[in-house]
């Protein structure tokens, strides 16, 4: 055999391990409690243009047919003692599976922004998810679900509507020690669309510490005159796992 040929079947073996390991399926989460914690540099810009700390948290209950999960974030900053940024948000979501793809959900999930057209929103949903991929190097869910949304506007009104809700997220796996994330939600009613759209870049530093570099974007479709419709939000964090 020639230099040419072991060089070529080299090659194909190695594409066909690589091949194997990307659609080799992911581990099963196991069960019990597993969450992250993080805080960071954030900077803001749109309707508050500012530099601040923020905290986030995530924490998941798996078990043999569900999946629970609690979220919430903060942020606060000020400008020599002036408020120019505060926003906090809470969600909670319940999947129960129906195999191996697909799972029902419903979901809760509150938002307080002192510097948005909507100081503050509720929203509740139930809906369909399936897992589209699931292996070592990637993830993609997608959702579509239905259910309603309490709004509060700055004038003191409040805005109930109807809602649907389209969302998903993508994780690569880059190596060992890192990964890249997307998420993306949309819920739409007839007075307003919301969005909001996460990127992420995390690295592990140590056994249960990382960095995570991220940039959010939020966006109303209908706001108050004088106000964005667009607030983008890039953050520094160390995350803590356990």
């Amino acid at each position: 055999m020639n230099v040419s040929a072991r060089i070529a079947g080299a090659l194909a073996l190695a594409l066909t391990a690589n091949l194997a390991l990307a659609q080799a399926p992911a581990p099963a989460p196991q069960a019990g409690l597993s969450g992250k914690v993080a805080l960071g540099y954030l900077a803001t810009s749109g309707n508050s243009d500012s530099e601040n700390l923020n905290l986030n948290f995530s924490g998941d209950y798996y078990a043999e047919l569900w999946h629970h999960n609690l979220a919430g974030r903060a942020i606060r900053g000020s400008t020599e003692g002036i408020d120019t940024a505060e926003s906090y948000g809470l969600s909670w979501q319940s999947d129960r599976n129906l195999g191996e793809k697909n799972y029902v959900y419903g979901r809760a999930a509150w938002d307080r922004d002192e510097f948005s057209g909507f100081p503050e929103q509720t929203r509740e949903v139930v809906g369909f998810g399936r897992h589209f991929i699931s292996n070592d190097r990637h993830v993609l869910n997608g959702e579509v679900g239905a259910g309603f949304r309490q709004a509060e506007l700055l004038d003191g009104t409040s805005e109930d509507e109807t809602i649907l809700r389209l969302s998903g997220d993508y994780t690569m796996r880059l190596s060992d020690t890192s990964e890249f994330k997307q998420t993306l939600a949309i819920e739409s009613g007839d007075s307003n669309t919301y969005s909001e759209s996460v990127t992420s870049l995390s690295a592990d530093v140590w056994t249960n510490l990382a960095v995570v570099l991220s940039y959010t974007i939020k966006r109303n479709s209908d706001v108050p005159v004088g106000i964005e419709n667009k607030d983008t939000f890039t953050a520094v964090s160390l995350e803590y796992s356990f």
